[in-house]
């Protein structure tokens, strides 16, 4: 790059993972923007963030995913970075004045890998194996099936994880099959899990890049590689959440698809972190309200869960 053109810094967690989707994601960006071609036009920058440093703990506990994503947003703020490459999943559904989500690439596999030597299915476990997660979500959904299971908190990145199950401190647990395809590592899996025994969470398999809502240059630069179908998907996934008041505290899961015929098919549930109440529902309809399909399934979920479901929640957590 010349003095008059500085490259484009793309800030990222420093995670094995999240560095591998800030390549992805550079070479996509080069893939459709000639200005970007040269080799030094696009920089990664990795940036620290506290839930990367903080790894004994469930998320829950210590304040939520943006713990992920606050250290990124500081240095977008501050200039030291153009735009953040995301994990949409760990992006809060509200984001600061004066930052936007500019695009969503094309999503991967969302569904959750099952890893255990002890058994191919979930059904299949011993009785009071230990399966390891830090996902409510997951925990929830786990004990609704098996409540003879204990959960045991897993939390590192994903060979961290792997390790730890290797290790013997688990008999079982999930990872994200997106990231472990994106590590070349997909085969590694025992199982994928079918969505209607393991609902993903919301937006898993797809990332964002976030910019300064007034940087001009790097939004059109960005928006070049965003996916509209997946876009509109995921924001209807983030729009059910935001209904939720979901966070880190609530066992949620929602998963919007694309259908045939310019329609999509949304499932949404909500449940106690011990799994002993499920509530689910499901919506299929026009592609154009997708947003409304996963609101209205917010609200239904809501309403069934009862008013003082949240509060409750909170403050057993």
């Amino acid at each position: 790059m010349t003095a008059a053109t500085p490259p484009l810094r793309l800030g990222s967690r420093g995670s094995p993972l999240a560095l591998r989707q800030a390549e992805i994601v550079r070479a996509r960006l080069q893939a459709a923007n000639p200005a970007l071609a040269a080799p030094d036009a696009v920089e990664i920058v990795p940036v620290k963030t506290t839930g990367d440093v903080e790894t004994k703990r469930r998320l829950a506990e210590i304040g939520g995913k943006g713990l992920f994503t606050k250290e990124l947003e500081d240095a977008l703020l501050d200039g030291r970075i153009d735009a953040a490459v995301h994990s949409l999943k760990d992006v809060p559904t509200w984001l600061p004045d004066g930052l936007s989500l500019a695009a969503v690439p094309e999503r991967a596999d969302p569904r959750d890998a099952w890893f255990s030597p002890k058994s191919a299915t979930i059904a299949g476990l011993p009785e009071g194996a230990r399966v390891g997660t830090a996902s409510l979500r997951r925990q929830a959904q786990i004990l609704a099936l098996r409540p003879d299971v204990r959960v045991v908190t897993f939390r590192g990145n994903l060979q961290t994880r792997l390790r730890k199950l290797a290790d013997g401190e688990a008999d079982a647990t999930l990872l994200a099959h997106a990231g472990l395809a994106r590590m070349d590592m997909a085969d590694r899996a025992t199982a994928v899990l079918d969505p209607a025994e393991m609902l993903p969470g919301v937006a898993q398999g797809a990332l964002a890049l976030e910019t300064r809502a007034a940087d001009t240059r790097t939004r059109e630069m960005v928006s070049a590689i965003d996916d509209p179908a997946v876009a509109r998907c995921v924001h209807a996934e983030r729009a059910c959440l935001d209904v939720l008041d979901g966070s880190c505290q609530t066992p949620i899961g929602v998963l919007v698809e694309p259908l045939a015929g310019e329609r999509v098919y949304v499932r949404a549930l909500v449940a106690w972190p011990d799994g002993s109440e499920c509530w689910a529902t499901e919506r299929t309809g026009p592609v154009a309200d997708a947003g409304a399909l996963a609101r209205d399934a917010g609200h239904e979920l809501r309403r069934r869960a009862g008013d003082d479901f949240f509060a409750r929640l909170a403050e057993m957590i």
